[in-house]
């Protein structure tokens, strides 16, 4: 029988939490002693307002340290950790969803899905075209149409103009991939990322099939409570995407 007890967590012990200027970036102090990623790498970012956001989320913690409730933490700690040493990996990671977007894949039945689908996702096509320069090909059904070369070419050099080149790069990148694979498509990541729609509408178009698939079976109590898990994450991704670009 599977142990779904969660792990003990580690007492906090820390009374304040607060950002401080280090290193070129701002860190966060735990009663002055900066907080260091999984790796023991300096956690250092490039903006005032996401070390005040991380700031809030240890100081938010109750007598426990519990990582599950700190998603912006999280993610910095993967752009340290993980991103910033990975970036064109990342980068082509993010492009490949493109070959595949959720978007191009179109019902033909039922009609309520099929015109669902179309309300959600043709704007979203329409801004791959106008603002990424990728006019992508649209199929029915689930089996595998490529992409031609230059839309994925072209899709390949929005990423990398939309991450840039500078000390955020790594946090921009860590977000869009967070988005990208949270929704299963780099054109609506992309689309929350450069501001054409809303978190909130971002989710509603990555979940299109899933709401049909409620609306006629009823919701399944696990898997709304994993959406709402995965939920959480998206809103970070999406609050260090405004900041990073507030800030720019």
């Amino acid at each position: 029988m599977a142990n779904d007890a969660r792990p003990e967590l580690a007492r906090r012990f820390y009374k304040e939490a607060k950002p401080a200027r280090r290193n070129g970036g701002f860190a966060v102090l735990l009663d002055r002693r900066p907080v260091k990623t999984p790796a023991r790498r300096k956690l250092v970012v490039p903006c005032l307002a996401l070390a005040d956001a991380l700031a809030a989320e240890w100081q938010g913690q109750g007598e426990g340290v519990d990582p599950a409730a700190m998603p912006l933490t999280r993610l910095v700690n993967a752009a340290i950790d993980g991103v910033a040493g990975q970036m064109f990996e990342t980068q082509a990671e993010v492009v490949k969803y493109g070959a595949c977007d959720l978007v191009c894949y179109r019902a033909s039945e039922p009609i309520q899905l099929a015109l669902a689908q179309a309300a959600a996702w043709d704007p979203l096509v329409a801004f791959a075209r106008a603002k990424l320069g990728a006019d992508l090909i649209l199929a029915q059904g689930v089996m595998f149409a490529p992409q031609p070369a230059p839309a994925l070419a072209a899709l390949r050099n929005a990423v990398r103009a939309y991450v840039g080149d500078d000390a955020a790069s790594p946090f921009r990148l860590a977000a869009l991939h967070a988005a990208t694979t949270l929704t299963g498509s780099c054109v609506i990541a992309m689309a929350n990322a450069l501001g054409e729609i809303g978190v909130a509408q971002a989710w509603g178009a990555a979940h299109v099939d899933e709401d049909a698939q409620m609306d006629a079976w009823g919701a399944d109590p696990e898997s709304l409570a994993r959406r709402e898990r995965r939920y959480v994450e998206m809103l970070a991704a999406a609050h260090l995407m405004r900041m990073l670009a507030d800030e720019g």
